[in-house]
């Protein structure tokens, strides 16, 4: 398959291209239905090539690595493979580009990861030579060494940031002109192009790339200079990923935006509109290569979708062929991703799964009375009649019609507790567990607890909004979770340290400013539920009751992998909403595949916050402890018209 940069070049001058993002999904369904998005995505679409991400540290390689061969072999897409190069082991670097080389990949985006922390990171039992760090600690490093390993084999890209790098230790060097002498420097040893961080200051990016064009050491002259993009999903998703990336919203799309916050479909459209502006001005700007744009899609299709078209960065047919029907990729002898089933021949016209109303795509059909709501994952999608020409396909990405609405099913994201189904699930980076804090912001956010009481005391203060962050929130309390807090102070003062929760909702109009989401006119439903740690020995007292009551639905795990819940077939929508005419919209569902993907990550987040402090140190001997002696249970309240319930359940105990 083709370099990007060869690709680039053979374009038509003054002709722009634009690239897509994927992350590999936590769960096998996720999987499945990403490999039906990507297809009708290269189809309708046609991104010049794909990005694949790498969680910091290898902890994703397996299935990064499973997706790449989706991407490159069997759907064709010229790919891009993320690659970082530290606190992980050192034959896993050399792993994964043997692979990517015998997958046929010719693309890398070379990056550091996490800051170097071997004492820390290194296995038991893992020798000093096979320590990544001790040949990794700038992504130049992994740069000079693929160059000198592979020679022009692969084409490299480097990460740029037109705001600047952002380290929370050092918040006061986030400039781009820091950054410079770094960039020169793996441009020299061989990048072939610039990718940058996202970014909405169309005037901070115009006097980035001036200042590259027109450095004096010549480097940035002609090289491919990537921006990248958000695509806005909605207002949280927005505000979340800004405040990680350190990316500045300028006021007037904040206001945009503020304006109606309230009604999730019309902060997609406004994001539309910024991005298609965003667009428009990049194109605008003279520019010595072809112009091309990366888009983060977050593993959604719609909102990119309308993008591209409204920017008109979709690139004709060599053909005229809109008439033709698209011939979809049949099953290729490929091995897919465990628990990922091989795709049948998808030619075949069959109206099975072309209803009216959203279904849930679903690996086996069930025999329940909803059964009318599932689509068989083979068979998601495919129309009655040949009609999957490359307009129609596209207008399905777009979310038009039934097709449409059953393609975009997951369009409104809803963090870890979204559907466990959606190739979205999960956090919304992609890049693996971790602290989303640098070691120095850590260790000042939370300090060197040495007892149960200073971790009490650490969630309190999240709780009262006195502290900024735990580990497994980056932000604050939500204003609809903020109703709640005196529930969860109780909680916490039983040394039940909560993670997430809900109130009940009852019918509250989807624009109340507090428990609102989704379109206007409509109204939204919630179940009241909470996630905490807790003891082991409390477990043991705690799970009897919750299997005697009948509006208790629980799931509980630890980090040995043992699991328990009331019913493990049990999916508990924990929030709906009913909106004037649409079909029920579900964005929280709470089942045990979403509740067992969480909960590893949950307690990877233990071990990452142990990372943090030296070995044998206090600090580290009290988080490891924890982590091996607790259970983190979710408990869910069936009745959402008395929701107090739960509360007077947990504590008056």
């Amino acid at each position: 398959m083709e370099k990007i940069t060869d690709k680039i070049n053979a374009l038509p001058e003054g002709a722009n291209y634009f690239s897509l993002e994927f992350f590999p999904p936590k769960t096998s369904m996720g999987f499945a239905n990403l490999q039906n998005r990507l297809e009708r995505m290269s189809q309708a679409l046609r991104p010049l090539f794909v990005n694949v991400t790498w969680g910091a540290g290898g902890s994703t390689a397996t299935k990064s690595l499973e997706l790449a061969e989706i991407c490159q072999r069997q759907l064709g897409l010229t790919t891009c493979l993320h690659l970082t190069c530290t606190n992980m082991s050192r034959a896993l670097i050399d792993d994964a580009l043997e692979q990517a080389r015998a997958l046929g990949i010719r693309n890398i985006l070379a990056l550091r990861g996490d800051a170097p922390r071997s004492e820390e990171y290194r296995d038991e039992g893992q020798l000093p030579e096979d320590d990544s760090n001790k040949d990794f600690t700038w992504a130049v490093d992994l740069v000079r060494y693929i160059r000198k390993q592979y020679g022009d084999y692969f084409c490299i890209g480097v990460a740029t940031y037109p705001e600047g790098h952002s380290d929370q230790s050092h918040p006061e060097a986030q400039d781009p002109k820091f950054d410079l002498p770094y960039l020169v420097e793996k441009t020299k040893v061989g990048a072939d192009f610039l990718m940058t961080q996202l970014f909405f200051d169309v005037e901070a990016y115009d006097k980035f790339e001036t200042m590259l064009r027109e450095h004096e050491s010549g480097v940035f002259k002609t090289i491919p200079i990537i921006p990248g993009l958000l695509p806005i999903q909605s207002y949280q998703i927005l505000k979340r990923v800004s405040k990680l990336s350190h990316a500045k919203i300028p006021a007037d799309i904040t206001a945009r935006l503020d304006a109606v916050r309230r009604d999730d479909e019309l902060v997609k459209q406004v994001g539309i509109d910024v991005l298609s502006e965003i667009v428009d001005h990049l194109k605008g700007r003279p520019s010595p290569t072809r112009r091309g744009f990366h888009f983060y899609t977050l593993n959604l299709e719609k909102t990119v979708s309308h993008i591209l078209e409204n920017c008109h960065l979709i690139p004709q047919p060599l053909v005229d062929d809109d008439d033709d029907a698209i011939e979809l990729t049949p099953g290729a002898d490929f091995a897919p991703p465990v628990g990922v089933q091989r795709s049948k021949d998808r030619r075949r016209l069959s109206s099975i799964n072309s209803g009216p109303r959203n279904r849930v795509i679903v690996s086996k059909p069930s025999n329940a009375s909803n059964a009318s709501l599932e689509a068989p994952e083979d068979e998601a999608g495919v129309p009655k009649d040949p009609i999957n020409t490359r307009a129609n396909t596209l207008a399905i990405s777009e979310g038009e019609g039934s097709l449409g609405r059953e393609a975009t099913w997951d369009d409104f994201p809803n963090g870890r507790w979204g559907d466990a189904r959606s190739p979205a699930f999960g956090e919304i980076d992609g890049y693996g567990p971790s602290l989303h804090v640098s070691t120095a912001q850590a260790l000042k956010l939370w300090g060197h607890p040495i007892d149960r009481d200073d971790i009490s005391m650490l969630f309190k203060r999240h709780i009262e909004g006195d502290l900024e962050a735990i580990p497994w929130s980056e932000q604050g309390l939500s204003p609809e979770t903020s109703t709640i807090a005196k529930e969860l102070l109780a909680l916490n003062a039983k040394g039940w340290w909560t993670v997430a929760s809900q109130p009940a909702v009852n019918g509250v109009k989807s624009s109340d400013p507090v428990f609102g989401w989704g379109p206007k006119n409509g109204l939204v439903f919630q179940k009241p539920f909470v996630e905490f740690f807790l003891p082991s020995a409390d477990w043991e007292n705690l799970q009897p009751r919750l299997k005697a009551h009948d509006q208790i639905t629980y799931f509980a795990a630890n980090a040995l992998g043992e699991f328990e819940a009331s019913s493990e077939e049990a999916v508990n929508p924990v929030t709906w909403g009913s909106f004037t005419g649409k079909e029920i919209v579900t964005p929280t569902i709470i089942e045990a595949v979403s509740f067992r993907s969480w909960c590893e990550e949950a307690y990877s987040i233990w071990r990452e916050w142990q990372r943090i402090y030296a070995p044998r140190t206090k600090s580290s001997a009290l988080l490891g402890e924890l982590r091996r002696d607790s259970w983190l249970v979710n408990i869910i309240w069936g009745d959402y018209v008395e929701g107090d319930g739960l509360w007077r359940f947990l504590i008056e105990e």
